[in-house]
């Protein structure tokens, strides 16, 4: 069987390999065969659908070259030579019923550029076929049994390559974020949100570059998103694939495979300038290079980006203090021995430097605040991993080792009311090292199987220190007790920094884990599915200040030293018996495991918690491809012992369970192509939060009156976009786009004082660009409407009282160049 060459995409390219439907046939048998205009990705899956032969691609370009339409009684050669006549490629044999489809040795005359730097596909050819490779089954999109959105790489501009995690909270609806800062912002799909601080728990969003797991008791690392082939968001649990973490969802990020037949690359540069801020600018290069012809290839990217400031400090006299710099790069190496045989290499470093946070306060001014010191923050983000992939009869294997090294370093401002300026850090040191294998099947359209077998050990530790810049106590008039900040936390002044009390965590997780589709009766598609998980759990106390009791953190410790074997059933219902309908309906659990964390300095441990979802959905047509598609979906959410990062009384992250909880959540998305040319896309969320039953001492803040819903969940949102591609003759390939997203409001916390209220805004932003050969010029504008929105209502969780905000970035306007080789 062929080669797959590139898994991590959603679309024709990782359909290489069309897998047999009935008894192959011969290469030399005639056979009636129908294929419309199109493109080789395309053609290759349908041919073999056809006739039951496997068909492969040794490369994913090859996919996108326009094919002409083939009909008669032919046999499967002819019908390839057909395919490939003047394209650039040729075909082998590959076994007795097998074809691969590889690149000709001389290079076509005119060979596309990278994909950010290329036109739009004609609108006369038919996009591919959509294909949700983060089910780990490559199940087509009518078939899969769930919300999911998929961002194609062709969608995506170089500004919003450079603006990561940003580009997807403007796409996706059902995604959310805290907006602390790039590198330091935890994100929620759908209504799957626990808190809006930092603290050891994990994260209830699963982020995976390709099959790697980028996170775990850390927030979102922010990768930017240059030369990536694809983006798919599904909405969660999606315990019985991804196991703990992914109660909301995961969002998978596939990177460009290195091109087996092909050298090139694209250079990209821009310059942005921010209303009432500073300018900012960013850099990229991509490098493809074949070491072995259809062997051996590398694939290398490199970026640099600077985010202008717009935040001024009145106190301190400073200007737009708020500057982020981020640099990083990808190194991926593939190795392709034989047909059935892949191996890749990959390597990410990334590096974000804040100068200072970015909230204001509504009192001193809309993009304005009075600190007594700078909060700047730091992330370094390391992952190295080995993926493996087999191909043969019908079966795929593939593994997935590597590992991740992710530091935060963040800083808040502790400076008491009458007190010296003062400074708390915050360190969070997080390590994981995963390993997943698993046996694939897939049969036509997604039916098969799954099994599959995992283990992942994370190591976090979370260290504090209390800086004071004012004397030293000899030199202070009061009692020291009058200046105490954090209770057993010593003040030594000038400046010196004191160790507060931290916890270092560990986790290790043994997995088996299986699913398997089935029709039962014709057009009726059940699947079932469950994970049993086996974790290992402890935790430690680090630097306990000394009031805090021996005996109460030996007896935490121990509590935190565990080992719990845990279940995630799944099971979901799909029919499309209604032409060009899909309706289904599913079930399915996640889950986080404990830990330890401190509160009112003292050690405490948190409990696992556990989400279950049951819910029922609606699809017509895909969006992009058909002249109309449309989605709904609605969903009950039980979620027991929910964990959350609070604050405790002296205001600093810890971790609770604050109770049980329920979420109703209703979507719906539309998108119409009412001309080849355009697409309109809206979509809408609302969700519907409650704590059920809070517990002790969530009651206590509560109030009369007050509300009890989940934080930072906002009850309504929505988007509105609309995209324009088309020729313009000698000119080149033109495009515009735009869209405005309404984010409802959401409460920061729960009670009295973190009960502030956020969101209610709209954030609009329009761009355009133009190809022309192998340059493409870009000009785009955000926040359109220079909407001072608040997105986040936590300046420092020192001081809980003050009105602060975190605004919207102004206005601003970047220009582009990208150049392709």
């Amino acid at each position: 069987m062929g080669r797959r060459a590139d898994r991590l995409s959603v679309t024709a390219p990782l359909l290489a390999a069309a897998l047999a439907v009935a008894s192959p046939a011969s290469g030399a048998e005639r056979q009636s065969i129908t294929l419309p205009p199109g493109r080789l990705g395309e053609a290759a899956i349908a041919l073999g659908r056809q006739t039951g032969a496997n068909i492969g691609l040794s490369d994913q370009s090859l996919a996108s070259i326009p094919t002409p339409a083939v009909s008669g009684r032919l046999s499967v050669e002819a019908a390839l030579r057909a395919l490939t006549k003047g394209s650039g490629a040729t075909i082998q044999r590959a076994g007795k019923d097998g074809w691969r489809i590889v690149r000709a040795r001389r290079r076509p005359a005119a060979s596309p550029p990278p994909a950010q730097a290329a036109a739009a596909p004609p609108p006369d050819l038919p996009p591919a076929e959509i294909v949700v490779t983060a089910s780990k089954r490559d199940i087509p999109l009518p078939r899969y049994a769930g919300m999911v959105e998929a961002l194609d790489s062709s969608l995506f501009s170089t500004a919003e390559s450079a603006a990561g995690t940003a580009t997807l909270l403007s796409r996706v609806a059902s995604l959310s974020s805290t907006h602390a800062g790039a590198g330091r912002n935890k994100l929620f799909i759908r209504a799957i949100a626990d808190s809006g601080v930092a603290g050891p728990t994990q994260a209830t969003t699963g982020q995976y570059l390709g099959d790697m797991r980028l996170n775990y008791a850390a927030p979102d690392p922010d990768l930017k998103l240059y030369d990536v082939s694809r983006v798919e968001v599904l909405e969660g649990p999606q315990g019985t694939l991804y196991g703990a973490g992914s109660l909301g969802g995961i969002i998978r990020i596939m990177p460009a495979a290195p091109n087996l037949g092909r050298f090139g690359g694209q250079v990209s540069a821009g310059g942005s300038i921010t209303h009432h801020g500073d300018p900012g600018g960013d850099l990229s290069a991509v490098l493809n290079m074949p070491i072995v012809p259809e062997k051996l290839a590398l694939r290398v990217v490199g970026y640099g980006v600077q985010d202008g400031g717009y935040i001024d400090d009145v106190l301190r006299g400073k200007k737009d203090v708020n500057r982020v710099r981020t640099y990083g790069g990808r190194a991926a190496l593939r190795f392709a021995p034989d047909a059935d045989w892949t191996v890749d290499l990959n390597a990410v470093y990334q590096h974000i430097d804040g100068d200072d946070a970015q909230y204001a306060s509504k009192s001193v001014g809309r993009l304005e605040r009075a600190s007594s010191v700078a909060q700047p923050y730091a992330s370094d983000y390391i992952l190295g991993n080995v993926r493996i992939e087999r191909d043969w009869d019908g079966l795929r294997f593939v593994s997935s080792t590597g590992y991740v090294r992710h530091d935060l370093d963040e800083s808040y401002d502790a400076t008491q009311q009458g007190g010296s300026p003062a400074l708390f850090r915050q360190d969070n040191r997080v390590t994981i090292f995963s390993t997943e294998n698993r046996l694939i099947r897939d049969l036509d359209n997604g039916l098969g199987w799954i099994l599959g077998a995992s283990y992942l050990e994370s190591r976090s530790t979370l260290s504090r220190t209390l800086t004071d810049y004012g004397p030293p106590p000899a030199e202070r008039p009061a009692p020291m007790e009058q200046f105490a900040i954090i209770p057993g936390v010593p003040i030594y002044g000038r400046g010196l920094p004191a160790t507060a009390t931290g916890v270092r965590n560990r986790i290790r997780e043994a997995t088996l884990f299986g699913e398997a589709s089935f029709e039962p009766v014709r057009g009726l598609i059940a699947t079932v599915g469950g994970r049993l998980t086996n974790s290992n759990l402890s935790g430690r106390a680090i630097s306990p200040v000394s009031l805090l009791s021996t005996v109460d953190i030996a007896r935490a410790e121990a509590q935190a030293d565990r080992t719990e074997t845990t279940l995630l059933p799944s099971a979901s219902l799909l029919t499309d018996a209604i032409p060009g309908v899909t309706l289904y309906a599913r079930y399915q659990q996640g889950f986080r495991p404990g830990g330890l964390a401190v509160d009112d300095q003292r050690v405490r441990r948190y409990r696992n918690d556990r989400v279950s979802t049951i819910e029922a959905g609606v699809r017509k047509g895909v969006p992009g491809r058909d002249i109309f598609a449309a989605s709904a979906n609605i969903a009950y959410t039980d979620w027991r012992d929910i964990q959350a990062d609070v604050t405790d009384r002296i205001g600093l992250p810890a971790t609770a369970n604050i109770g049980d909880g329920r979420i109703y959540t209703v979507e719906g998305r539309v998108a119409v192509r009412p001309v080849p040319e355009v697409t309109l896309d809206a979509s809408v969320i609302y969700n519907d939060s409650r704590l059920t039953r809070p517990n002790e001492f969530v009651r206590a803040l509560s109030y009369a009156g007050g509300s009890l819903s989940l934080p930072n969940v906002a009850g309504l949102g929505g988007r509105l976009a609309a995209d324009y591609r088309a020729p313009l003759g000698q000119m080149g390939q033109f495009s515009l786009s735009a869209s405005a997203r309404y984010v409802g409001k959401s409460r920061l916390g729960v009670g009295p004082i973190l009960g502030r209220e956020q969101g209610d805004y709209v954030d609009t932003s329009l761009s355009a660009g133009l190809v022309r050969g192998p340059i493409r010029y870009s000009l785009s504008v955000t926040n359109l409407l220079d909407s001072d929105g608040n997105r986040f209502s936590l300046g420092t969780p020192f001081d809980l009282r003050t009105d602060y905000v975190t605004p919207l970035r102004p206005r601003t306007l970047r220009a582009g160049v990208d150049f392709a080789f």
